[in-house]
């Protein structure tokens, strides 16, 4: 029962998140105007803005000019339903983290379509993300010890992703002659280091590596990029920081890889 109650609120929260994804590169305000077709600008009515149903019910079409909707749509209902039920399951006995967990998951899902996207990581999720490690530094399962023990798992953790990102961006750029990682990226682990200290750090790091490599042979393999084409780094952080919000990943499980 609780899986299917998270999942219909999940479904809901990835309709709003579709919202900001679209119109926040734009600064453009997520509340107003209400839904309406890209393309024809005409409002969508409460019964065609159903997650994923209303999607399929009008075979991925606009109702009034038949222009066609972008899988995208419903694709980030789903996930966001999914990794929502996920996470409440796991972590429903404790509602403080799982609230905070929720919150990060969803700026992170935001932060991943973007830079998708635009190539760009707006600061302001990256400081949502760093307040919310903050906020929850203190029922973080993953730190223990004092009030102030929690305090210094957030801050060196924040120091930490900001540091080692840093010290890459700098090796890329002397290695390639030019940006290998964005400024955004940066304070983007910093915020993730701030949620899960500095074995998340680690952990995010080669996980993203991994799952941006696979993305970027899959690219080549299609003939969709060059060997040195820039792809977008903060999608498979985002992933990363993710798993180890559900789960904590240590280092050490990569000995065996």
């Amino acid at each position: 029962m609780i899986f299917a109650v998270s999942f219909i609120f999940g479904l809901i929260i990835g309709s709003f998140l579709n919202v900001c994804v679209s119109r926040l590169p734009q600064n453009l305000s997520i509340v107003r105007p209400a839904s309406r077709c890209p393309k024809c600008l005409a409002p969508i009515k409460f019964y065609d803005n159903i997650p994923v149903i209303s999607f399929i019910l009008l075979k991925g079409r606009c109702r009034n000019c038949s222009a066609p909707i972008s899988f995208k749509y419903p694709v980030v209902e789903l996930l966001t339903a999914l990794l929502t039920a996920f996470f409440v399951s796991k972590w429903h006995a404790s509602p403080l983290w799982l609230a905070v967990a929720l919150a990060a998951v969803y700026v992170l899902t935001v932060v991943a379509l973007i830079d998708l996207e635009t190539m760009m990581i707006g600061d302001i999720f990256s400081f949502s993300l760093a307040a919310l490690g903050l906020a929850g530094s203190f029922v973080n399962p993953y730190f223990s010890g004092t009030a102030f023990d929690r305090f210094k798992y957030f801050l060196t953790g924040g120091v930490f992703g900001a540091a080692i990102i840093w010290f890459l961006a700098a090796l890329g750029k002397k290695i390639y002659k030019k940006d290998a990682v964005g400024e955004g990226d940066i304070f983007l682990m910093a915020a993730i280091g701030a949620l899960t200290g500095w074995q998340g750090v680690l952990t995010t790091l080669m996980m993203a590596s991994f799952f941006g490599s696979a993305y970027g042979l899959t690219l080549l393999a299609l003939k969709k990029a060059e060997r040195l084409s820039s792809i977008p780094f903060g999608p498979f952080l985002a992933m990363g920081a993710v798993i180890n919000l559900y789960s904590l990943v240590k280092p050490e499980y990569f000995l065996f890889l």
